[in-house]
């Protein structure tokens, strides 16, 4: 593997979504992921659509680069034999619950003395000094408790919902990933690993509260919570003559160019809601349902060329179909066409970073069938043939047929 994590080994414990992203975008930059499965796999594997049992198309685009290790950790010989690879790696991540973790004898404390440069980081729900700690957690428990959902309906005026997005799960890996990275950082100073605690809750908190704190930041406080141009009923698509478009209006300038194109320049001297940004805030709500009236009167297309010429930012509303096919995708390859050995033909979502000294690529693993590496790193830690054959025997290890 290439890339700035070339020769860093993360064994990965994670399961679903949260953790498995943060593993790719470490295996993304070269890093060595080997993903440790129980016998029935991750059970994401099993969310359809898929060609084959066990891989499903969300497994396919946070699993890329690395390899499946098939591991009992409940059977005698499973757990030996992670204690074994524990000692060749950089990393152990998971979102097992802490309390879980220790049951297994899998803590910093035990691991930590097997293998000094260890960094063990545990993805899980909540901080562990507070009294939500052990509570289980998704993604939706997550979003609800952090208040995203009722953020949502006083947008819209409507019943809270989540974001229809996996929003803490990505976010939580992002966070996750980016702790791992400065706990290497930090190992080539000191030499040693350390424990790492990445609690969802108080990740999307931060989140949250640093659009949304507003007058509760000042004590005492000097104004409600709640940034007003986030929440606004008209903060939403436009809706041209032909379909929708999605503008911004933001700056002096921009508002300046905005009203002289539907001529009426002098409302900038004139209305004293455009007299400052904290006075266009506290009006927002009319001031977008003014631009929302006048994007009735043309086309998207109209518009688009419109704003481009006064430098107003603006961008037509995609779906899900016309955003695969959108042409700076195409024009940067983000989305493109691979051949997966037991999946055929598929569409891979790209790498949206770019290094120049230490360049990566997309796809130099696909995402792995369930166990495809396990003879692979059994032999890299010093297994023989005869000891895998072994495990495999015992039912400690699964080894995936050749395709």
């Amino acid at each position: 593997m290439s890339g700035p994590l070339e020769g860093v080994r993360v064994i990965d414990l994670t399961t679903v979504l949260m953790g498995p992203y943060a593993t790719q975008i470490m295996a993304d930059m070269g890093a060595d992921v080997i993903k440790v499965e129980p016998p029935a796999g991750d059970t994401v594997r099993g969310i359809g659509p898929m060609r084959n049992p066990g891989m499903g198309h969300i497994f396919l685009h946070v699993n890329r680069n690395k390899r499946s290790l098939v591991l009992d950790l409940k059977h005698a010989d499973g757990m030996r034999t992670f204690l074994d690879l524990i000692a060749t790696a950089d990393v152990l991540i998971y979102n097992i619950r802490p309390q879980a973790m220790a049951r297994l004898g899998l803590d910093y404390e035990r691991l930590g003395k097997i293998n000094p440069r260890l960094i063990h980081a545990g993805l899980h729900g909540y901080g562990e000094t507070g009294p939500y700690a052990g509570k289980p957690a998704y993604d939706d428990l997550i979003q609800g408790v952090a208040a995203v959902p009722s953020l949502m309906a006083k947008a819209s005026g409507g019943e809270p919902r989540y974001v229809p997005l996996t929003l803490a799960d990505r976010t939580v890996g992002l966070a996750g990933a980016n702790a791992i990275l400065a706990a290497i950082i930090a190992r080539t100073r000191t030499g040693f690993g350390q424990s790492l605690e990445i609690p969802m809750f108080e990740t999307m908190v931060q989140f949250v509260l640093s659009d949304h704190m507003a007058g509760e930041t000042f004590i005492p406080p000097i104004g409600p919570t709640g940034y007003p141009r986030l929440l606004v009923q008209e903060r939403r698509p436009y809706r041209t003559s032909d379909g929708y478009l999605c503008a911004l209006v933001y700056s002096d300038k921009q508002w300046q160019r905005f009203l002289a194109l539907i001529g009426q320049p002098e409302l900038y001297l004139d209305d004293p809601r455009f007299g400052s940004i904290g006075k266009r805030t506290e009006h927002i709500n009319d001031l977008y349902a003014m631009v929302g009236a006048e994007m009735g009167s043309r086309s998207t297309a109209e518009w688009m060329v419109l704003l481009e010429q006064a430098d107003i930012p603006a961008m037509p509303l995609h779906d899900i179909d016309t955003l695969i096919a959108d042409p700076h995708l195409a024009a940067t390859g983000f989305v493109s066409e691979i051949d997966h050995p037991s999946e055929g033909r598929l569409r891979q979502i790209g790498i949206p970073v770019r290094l120049s000294g230490t360049p990566v690529a997309s796809t130099q693993r696909p995402a792995p069938r369930l166990g495809e590496h396990s003879a692979e790193v059994l032999a890299e830690i010093g297994y023989s043939s005869e000891q895998i054959a072994r495990l495999a025997a015992a039912g400690a290890t699964l080894l995936a047929a050749a395709i």
